[in-house]
């Protein structure tokens, strides 16, 4: 079971001129610098998904040095850390990939200024401190609010789009199911960003379904309570979500 992590880090079982990105028709067709804020499983993993498709990534830790991230580089070819503002300062593109409850002091630790008008793509799912209830988890959030809201209102000059939180780590980085590609959601209220992110999910072998603005994440950071549910009650830590449409 702990070699599955989903976003939040829950163990289950430019355009051209300034950020070096340009997407066409869902595909990226230039090398970006990927700033990964979270030095856990799903951010060494989103990291490596990044640098396999031949983009350059920082792993973002408040220790650069600790054994775990050191491991991590000496084994992964290309790869690099820093601290949480050296990655954000770094980055072209940041994902946020820590625990659902430190997510906001990430940021802050990174200074927002350093991500002011950068695409941010929040993999985090705010899961709480008590055991699951039947196989189902407990967020810290309210029914109708969701932890990517929290981030985008409390750093405003920050483009927060929320993505890859609604599948475990195995399976993030161009998964192979019999069905064919599997559908990621994903939701922000900047146009630009949205379009960035759509481009990322696209590369790493997913289907993009935008959901709208960031008050969606009221609707896919639950869809980790149901992916994680099959694991907890039997053990099935082998599926993702694909939208059908007639």
């Amino acid at each position: 079971m702990n070699s599955h992590y989903i976003g939040g880090c829950l163990p289950c079982p430019k355009g051209w001129a300034n950020t070096r990105i340009h997407a066409v028709a869902g595909r990226i067709f230039s090398n970006m610098k990927i700033g990964v804020l979270g030095s856990g499983v799903v951010g060494q993993v989103l990291a490596a998904g990044f640098l396999k498709h031949g983009h350059e990534a920082m792993l973002g830790t408040r220790d650069p040095q600790k054994p775990e991230v050191q491991k991590w580089i000496s084994e992964t070819p290309g790869a690099q850390a820093g601290t949480f503002a050296e990655t954000a300062k770094f980055a072209d593109l940041a994902v946020l990939a820590t625990a659902g409850k430190a997510a906001e002091n990430a940021v802050q630790l990174a200074d927002p200024e350093n991500l002011a008008g950068k695409t941010l793509m929040d993999a985090t799912n705010p899961i709480g401190d008590a055991v699951p209830v039947d196989g189902v988890l407990s967020y810290f959030t309210g029914p109708n609010e969701s932890l990517g809201e929290r981030i985008q209102a409390r750093f405003p000059q920050i483009h927060v789009v929320k993505a890859f939180n609604s599948v475990g780590n195995a399976f993030m980085i161009n998964p192979q199911f019999a069905e064919g590609r599997p559908t990621m959601f994903y939701c922000g209220n900047d146009a630009g960003a949205k379009k960035q992110v759509a481009a990322v999910i696209e590369q790493f072998g997913w289907e993009p379904y935008d959901c709208g603005s960031i008050v969606a994440a009221r609707a896919i950071e639950p869809l980790c309570i149901l992916w994680c549910l099959p694991g907890f009650q039997h053990g099935d830590w082998t599926h993702a979500f694909k939208m059908i449409s007639r």
